[in-house]
């Protein structure tokens, strides 16, 4: 239903026309700008065309490789806007490095935070600067945009634009889907719809569709950057029993050029993985989200100074590692996704050298993955009950009132809210409170959760066979890859273990391949 309803909506992919109409004399002042107030000689293919939309008031989504320099996106065009800008970040460590480049050599401070890091006297006097309108850059972690202090401090503040990092995560259909992100809709609507920019590494088209439609983006500006990784070698090695595929992983890494990280599907198999290694010799490390906090910060930074050599772990490590020289990224267990395999092994040789992304593949390991993520499953009856609970209410009542009178969690209440907005038995107000979508037959209601539900588990049956359909191909694995991200790219690559079993066995596609190399 959501699904069908996203992809209707989805602008047609085209070279942006704006880059022809714009004055020239626009372009000058956003390169004065980035040259005078950030030190940049030139900027980076995408940037300018983005800042000049954002610039415009036209809503925006950018999809460019970590390291593309989106970050200079939002500050160059927060520059030049003259209201504050609202910074959405899930990542509290980015977050302050940020604030502390963009205050460097200021005599005071023009980029507050606003998260869970700070005490109450600090946060009460960075909300009092906000509402002030003493900070130029806000960066806030999504879960507090459901505090209705910071939500007051930001509409007396007048926010001139939104930009949302890692904006995938708002996306059921993407590789880190947070439903804290699912708030942002609001949260502009209330704000008054500043101009909007989101930005991520990796977005398929269904996943740029649900973005669109999330955040209620208006004639957005599309910017999609390349998402060929060339220097990044891909293959598959298939196993028929789980103790071989073990060795293979361990084998591998032993011999292979580190650091590298080793992705797997379960706590379990990150202890026992990283034990393996540790007694082949290898200086390795587990991280998942069981972890304490101050715990994962630690293995963290043992992994990025170098201390540890591998890292195994679940998709909780990842956002925000910016270590350039990982050489490889396995996965001893198939992703949910070609989203998140995709993220994932975008992680290897960042600094432009030769890496290796593979996968050790049994045909099991897509049930095992199926349970995995099949364990979120929708409650219809206990939606329903939440849904009562509401109208129960004598007005108007907020996802932090539900989740006090029914025990249950924000972030529980916050995903379980939008599958009620989703099947229309709920109305959410630009306040973020909530009431019933008039009379309610709850039966109904019920059947239509259900068959959402349904249409959810098909969804992610879809997407664990296309990972199936790349760990059996027979053609370019780039290709495969690429194509599904919407880029063009024809085979074969040359840096894949298809294509070279393709030139070792046909000569015709050795000429093939030289005459292209030139």
């Amino acid at each position: 239903m959501f699904f069908m309803s996203t992809r209707k909506s989805v602008p047609k992919k085209k070279k942006p026309q704006s880059i022809s109409t714009r004055k020239k004399t626009g372009d000058n002042e956003i390169q004065a700008v980035a040259r005078d107030q950030f030190s940049f000689s030139k900027l980076r293919p995408g940037q300018l065309e983005s800042i000049a939309a954002l610039l415009r008031k036209r809503d925006s989504l950018v999809v460019m490789p970590t390291g593309s320099g989106k970050s200079a996106i939002y500050q160059i065009a927060g520059k030049m806007l003259p209201g504050p800008v609202l910074v959405v970040s899930p990542l509290i460590a980015l977050q302050k490095d940020q604030v502390d480049s963009l205050n460097a050599g200021e005599g005071s401070a023009e980029a507050v935070v606003i998260n869970s890091s700070l005490k109450a006297a600090e946060l009460r006097e960075n909300l009092e600067s906000v509402a002030e309108g003493r900070s130029k850059f806000i960066f806030c972690a999504p879960e507090q945009l459901h505090k209705t202090e910071t939500l007051e401090a930001l509409e007396r503040a007048g926010v001139s634009m939104i930009a949302i990092d890692e904006v995938h995560c708002i996306s059921e259909w993407g590789h880190d889907f947070r439903p804290d992100y699912l708030r942002l809709g609001h949260v502009v609507e209330l704000l008054h719809h500043p101009v909007v920019v989101g930005m991520t590494a990796t977005a398929s088209e269904r996943v740029r569709a649900e973005v669109i439609e999330r955040l209620g983006m208006r004639n957005p500006f599309l910017y999609i950057g390349g998402f060929d990784r060339p220097n990044i070698y891909l293959r598959v090695d298939h196993f028929e029993e789980k103790g071989r595929k073990l060795e293979a992983l361990i084998h591998r890494v032993r011999w292979t050029d580190k650091p590298g990280i080793v992705y797997v599907a379960t706590r379990k198999n990150a202890e026992a993985i990283m034990q393996g290694l540790k007694e082949d010799g290898i200086e390795a490390l587990f991280y998942h989200g069981g972890l304490k906090g101050p715990e994962r910060n630690e293995i963290q930074d043992r992994f990025m100074s170098g201390e540890a050599e591998v890292i195994v772990a679940t998709n909780a490590f990842g956002m925000g590692i910016d270590k350039a020289d990982v050489r490889f990224v396995y996965h001893h267990d198939v992703p949910d996704s070609l989203d998140s395999y995709y993220q994932e092994i975008g992680r290897a040789g960042r600094d432009g050298k030769p890496a290796e992304a593979a996968l050790f593949f049994r045909n099991e390991d897509i049930g095992a993955q199926a349970f995995h993520t099949g364990g979120g499953k929708t409650n219809a009856n206990e939606l329903a009950e939440l849904a009562q609970t509401i109208e129960e209410a004598s007005g108007p009542v907020s996802p932090e009132e539900i989740a006090e009178k029914t025990g249950v969690s924000g972030r529980k209440i916050t995903a379980a809210l939008q599958k009620l907005e989703d099947v229309e038995a709920i109305e959410v107000l630009p306040s973020g409170e909530v009431q019933l979508e008039g009379e309610t037959d709850w039966e109904e209601t019920k059947e239509l959760i259900t068959e959402q539900e349904e249409k959810r588990k098909e969804a992610n049956k879809r997407r664990l066979e296309e990972m199936r359909a790349y760990a059996d191909l027979t053609t370019c694995r780039r290709e495969y890859l690429l194509r599904y991200f919407g880029d063009e790219f024809r085979g074969p690559c040359g840096n894949c273990d298809v294509c070279d079993a393709a030139v070792q066995t046909n000569p015709a596609v050795m000429m093939e391949r030289n005459r292209a190399a030139g």
